[in-house]
């Protein structure tokens, strides 16, 4: 890859870290939870634009995923 491609996916992924310090206390379970979906689409996306066929283990470790993702969003709060 180009340097300068990755300079800016650093850069980017540092501002990125900066951002979530400022936020919420929530914040944590908003990330979270965006983590898991992510998971999840980047499969479905792998699949649909570059015929990618999951096996088992990506199948379970994005349902995991799914299940932190419930666990997380559900959880009763005090």
């Amino acid at each position: 890859m180009h340097r300068s491609f990755i300079r800016c996916r650093w850069l980017t992924l540092s501002a990125l870290s900066i951002v979530a310090t400022f936020q919420t206390q929530n914040f944590a379970r908003v990330y979270a939870t965006y983590g898991g979906v992510f998971i999840v689409m980047s499969l479905l996306w792998s699949m649909k634009f570059d015929d990618y066929t999951p096996d088992k283990y990506d199948i379970i470790g994005a349902l995991i995923a799914l299940l932190g993702v419930g666990i997380i969003y559900y959880a009763p709060r005090n």
